[in-house]
């Protein structure tokens, strides 16, 4: 397993820089979904915004270098305080900032597993506040956010916020927009329990449901179902791989399995067509 901090900065390695020509500053881009909620795009995991009376409930932090850049940001929304910063799982490119925004008098919440994990990592001064083991509301800003729990998807601590009256589904890492997912397997996470995830969340949401998913644009039912295809089609060809009694490596270098997805672009810098063949093949075999 590589340390931590090794895999954050190949995750960081991904996205690509956007500076701006003034200053020089990351660019934090911000998108409307609704009148109070907003998905904030920058570097790492999506962070989604609900911005109204109440104050703001944010989800996500990204990395601790661009708090400034997200905090300008999130200003530019709204004037109240942060009041929440709800976590989705533990990795860095998702909590990197939670020690900055704590500053801001946050309270921060998680899944325990999240909290969990960052005591384990070692990675943040500032840890969730509040747990949780299942699920949770946050009454804020006029609707009920429903954060729920899905077991052993992406990692073993991942949650997903809808925000019911919004009709907006923030689904951390359980859905990478037209790219093959990270399922860390060394954190618990599952292909079989990755899948099953996407598969509660399809029903929880309609055609109308706009979807802040952990990294890629701002999507919908029909994007996140054509996701699931995409699943459930690699894992029956893998599955169909280890019964013939194929070893890793000639499932990892069977590039038939997932040319389909290749040639539509999911490949990226850090999960390439090998390694998700290997993923499916070492979460499948076990």
């Amino acid at each position: 397993m590589k340390p931590i901090n090794t895999l954050f900065t190949l995750f960081l390695s991904s996205f690509p820089v956007i500076t701006c020509a003034q200053n020089d500053k990351f660019v934090i881009k911000t998108i409307p979904l609704s009148d109070h909620i907003y998905m904030l795009e920058g570097q790492g995991g999506n962070i989604g915004i609900s911005a109204g009376d109440d104050g703001v409930l944010m989800v996500d932090s990204q990395f601790a270098r661009l708090t400034p850049q997200i905090i300008e940001a999130i200003k530019a929304i709204s004037d109240k305080p942060i009041k929440f910063l709800a976590n989705t799982h533990h990795h860095g490119d998702h909590t990197g900032g939670n020690s900055n925004v704590a500053k801001q008098k946050t309270t921060i919440i998680a899944h325990n597993n999240v909290r969990t994990r960052l005591i384990e990592n070692n990675t943040i001064e500032s840890l969730p506040v509040i747990t949780f083991s299942d699920k949770l509301n946050i009454y804020i800003n006029g609707e009920q956010v429903a954060v729920m729990h899905f077991d052993n998807a992406h990692t073993d601590g991942d949650s997903m916020l809808y925000f019911t009256k919004s009709n907006v589904l923030h689904t951390g890492d359980i859905f990478f927009t037209e790219r093959y997912p990270f399922i860390d397997l060394n954190s618990g996470g599952s292909v079989n329990g990755y899948i099953d995830a996407v598969k509660k969340a399809l029903i929880l949401i309609d055609d109308d449901t706009k979807i802040i998913p952990g990294h890629g644009k701002p999507s919908n039912k029909k994007d996140y179902q054509l996701f699931l295809n995409m699943l459930e089609d690699l894992m029956v060809k893998v599955l169909a791989e280890i019964n013939n009694g194929k070893s890793e490596e000639e499932v990892a270098n069977n590039t038939s399995i997932t040319k389909k997805y290749d040639d539509l672009g999911y490949s990226w810098n850090f999960i390439s067509s090998e390694k998700i063949r290997r993923t499916f093949y070492k979460s499948l075999k076990n």
